[in-house]
């Protein structure tokens, strides 16, 4: 078959009589045996490490000769052979396969010359410090490398012998650039561990030096080797690691400290020979707490423009470095820059705010600053957008400051009181005009005023009685007033986030004072007191605050929203409810003092007459404790009723004890009588609501309005000393004073138990009708 198609092509005249299938075995032995030698080679120098330059470059050239025999002979079938495949498809199928492997085996020998070569190169650049031509040359073998594992016939040993030669020298390479990295770059950092001084102290250890080792005289920065190694860096995919160790370190020792420390400073210093270095200094004549937003970026644009010359003016790319710094550290740093700064600079009153352009046009340049070295990209960031918005952040401050400020008032000592009297005034500024608009309104409710009756309110009416509140809640109502005054003439959200606050001051009162006081306020009536007039005077100022206000705040607040009437009722009750409960303490407290009386039965027992006289000492003085602890606090009408009610409670008690008596002897009645008649004669003495004891005899003859029973309670006394008649002259067929007192029955009862059966006790009782 061989020998036709021999005659075939022979006969065309177009190859050479010698055998094309001879040829073909000639060159597939002359590629295996250059294989061997190459794989022997490779394997000589990366595995046994045996040195082989003559060897290998003869192998190299006997390489490309067979390379280029090879391409010569496929010209030559591929032009001449291909006219003539329909004579001789199988034969020359055979002859294409075959020389398909040998292609594939001649392209394989070729990357690991590519490799080699590259290899070599490499070596030869890392020992002359070229490090951008290194890595070049290290992805250059790395792109052998892949290219040879992508064929399935690849020699899986030899190639994991030159896989871990690749990777040896990367790591060579980054540890090489890391090196010269540190000699360019140089931290000296305090020892934070087992520290015993100030942050402050530390820090001012803190020095970046960048050095110019290597540079000439006159050569522009950064110098030509720091941006070999970027370069390099970034070729082998290192160098965004790299420079995020850095932009920690920055941020950590150099730039947080010089937001957070006022008293830190930064010194730039530059010598010949030695580099840039940056150092932070302490000022000990700074003692101020935050810096000032100017300051801190005059601070933090000296930093990054000498880095930006020193260091990150390098192209990476379409990149600068400088850009890819500023994505790491931007967030972090303006963040640090708003809490630490910015917060710290938005005004406490309004009528500073005019003065904060300044502070927003600082912003605007450090930004712009920031954009020319490439730091920043975009329009605005949330830097500037948070010193814009100072309005906002000025209302948030300002109700977050009126918040603590009313809560440390509310926990403060209630003890601490002021005189309140009908003529006290709360002290409401003078506001501007109110809009036209508002002027409007009050013009046409001036003309519904026509109607109205002719009869006018008392001067007194609406004025607080005379009383004692806590300071802390006269302070309170002062910083409502204050907060509303910077509502008037704020933007809508700001005076509905200042006015929103000043309920949330009082409804806060009315939560957590209950609450944070309640043990005292059940422990002593003279907080109870205070607390009912707290409540009471919020409630009072609460009815018209919302009023004076509501013409000069801005739109919608000013058409109805701005009120705390709703508020009043809930405070009334809180101060009702915290004195009723106090009284409620006192009368369990004087009941049970008077059930140690045993009754009042008895009282010709000298035990009995001593646990009684003892028990109605006990009340007497329980009530003149109150009446000292409550002069001149409680509104004298509070205190008249408080006292009464509770001066009510204990003679009912008496009066119920003496009437169940079924036996009152002669003895037991002047018993009875006696301390009956210490009560009439000590209890008017408790009511002395006011300092000036003259005027107190005013209310002291006043008892009976106050003490419902004391009518009762006299009629008694005079009972228990009365004969018969003087008992039913008393009673005057149920005309008398003792018939609007007592009942039939009871009058009744009571003779039955202070006299015995006799004609004259049944004449008596028969004229009781």
């Amino acid at each position: 078959m061989s020998s036709f198609v021999t005659e075939v092509l022979a006969s065309s005249g177009k190859l050479e009589k010698e055998d094309l299938v001879s040829k073909i075995s000639k060159m597939s032995r002359k590629v295996e045996d250059t294989k061997e030698e190459v794989c022997d080679m490779i394997n000589k120098r990366y595995n046994e490490f045996l040195p082989s330059l003559q060897a290998s470059e003869d192998l190299m050239l006997q390489v490309d000769e067979v390379s280029k025999e090879m391409d010569a002979l496929k010209a030559c079938i591929e032009t001449e052979v291909w006219e003539n495949i329909h004579v001789a498809v199988t034969e020359f199928a055979k002859l294409k396969e075959q020389l398909e492997r040998n292609t594939v085996i001649i392209k394989m020998l070729e990357h690991l010359k590519e490799f080699h070569s590259a290899m070599e190169k490499f070596n030869k650049a890392l020992v002359e410090k070229k490090y951008v031509d290194a890595a070049n040359n290290l992805e250059k073998a790395r792109s052998s490398m892949d290219s040879l594992k992508s064929w399935k016939t690849s020699e899986l040993p030899l190639l994991t012998v030159l896989g871990s030669e690749l990777t040896v020298q990367r790591e060579n390479l980054i540890y090489h650039l890391g090196d010269e990295w540190k000699r360019l770059v140089i931290w000296k950092l305090p020892p934070m561990k087992g520290k015993t001084k100030s942050f402050v102290f530390l820090f001012s250890k803190v020095e970046l030096t960048l050095t110019d080792v290597g540079s000439k005289d006159g050569e522009p920065k950064p110098p030509v080797l720091l941006r070999c190694i970027l370069q390099a860096l970034a070729i082998q995919g290192e160098l965004q690691h790299k420079v995020k160790l850095f932009s920690q370190v920055l941020l950590k020792y150099m730039l947080k400290p010089l937001v957070k420390h006022a008293s830190l400073s930064v010194r730039v210093s530059e010598q010949q020979g030695e580099g840039t270095t940056l150092a932070l200094q302490c000022l000990e004549a700074s003692h101020k707490e935050k810096s000032a937003p100017s300051q801190v970026f005059s601070k933090l644009h000296l930093v990054l423009k000498t880095l930006h010359t020193h260091l990150l003016d390098v192209s990476i790319g379409s990149k600068k470095l400088s850009a890819i710094l500023g994505e790491l550290i931007w967030e972090e740093m303006s963040q640090c820059i708003i809490h630490e700064c910015l917060v710290n600079s938005i005004p406490t009153d309004s009528s500073e705010l005019k003065n904060y352009s300044a502070v927003i046009k600082e912003t605007e340049e450090f930004e712009k600053a920031l954009k020319e070295m490439d730091f920043l990209q975009g329009d605005s960031t949330d830097l500037l957008k948070y010193a814009r918005n100072v309005n906002c952040h000025f209302a948030s401050k300002k109700c977050k400051d009126v918040i603590v400020a009313a809560r440390k008032l509310m926990t403060s000592k209630m003890h601490n009181t002021v005189k309140i009297t009908p003529d006290s005034k709360l002290h409401l500024p003078k506001l501007p005009a109110p809009s036209s608009g508002v002027k409007l309104k009050q013009a046409a409710s001036k003309e519904d005023a026509v109607m109205e009756n002719s009869k006018q309110l008392s001067a007194w009416s609406l004025h607080l009685p005379a009383c004692r509140i806590s300071e802390s809640v006269q302070q309170l109502m002062e910083l409502a007033v204050s907060t509303l005054c910077e509502a008037v003439g704020s933007s809508s959200q700001s005076a509905l986030q200042l006015f929103f606050t000043v309920r949330n001051i009082f409804q806060l009162f009315y939560d957590v004072v209950p609450t944070y006081h309640k043990e005292n306020l059940l422990k002593f009536p003279h907080l109870a007191a205070i607390q009912h007039n707290n409540c009471m005077y919020l409630a009072h100022h609460l009815l018209t605050l919302g009023h004076y206000f509501r013409a000069h705040l801005p739109q919608p607040l000013n058409e109805g929203v701005a009120t705390f009437v709703d508020m009043v009722p809930g405070f009334r009750k809180l101060g009702a409810q915290c004195f009723l409960t106090q009284l409620n303490v006192q009368k369990a407290e004087l009941l049970e003092r008077l059930s140690t009386a045993h009754n009042f039965c008895n009282l010709d027992d000298e035990d009995n007459y001593i646990a009684a006289s003892k028990a109605v000492r006990q009340v007497i003085h329980q009530l003149k404790q109150l009446a000292t602890v409550w002069q001149d606090v409680l509104p004298v009408t509070i205190y008249c009723k408080a006292m009464g009610n509770l001066l009510n409670t204990a003679i009912t008690e008496i009066i119920s004890k003496i009437m169940m008596l079924e036996d009152i002897s002669s003895e037991d009645g002047e018993h009875l009588h006696t301390l009956c008649q210490t009560i009439t004669e000590e209890g008017p003495l408790v009511f002395i609501p006011v300092v000036e004891e003259s005027k107190n005899r005013k209310y002291q003859e006043e008892v009976p309005l106050y003490v419902k029973k004391w009518s009762t309670f006299k009629e008694l006394v005079i009972v228990l000393r009365a004969n018969l008649q003087e008992i039913v002259d008393r009673w005057a067929d149920a005309k008398g004073p003792l018939a609007v007192e007592f009942s039939s029955s009871e009058v009744k009862s009571l003779i039955r138990a202070l006299f015995q059966n006799t004609e004259r006790r049944a004449a008596a009782l028969s004229k009781i009708k």
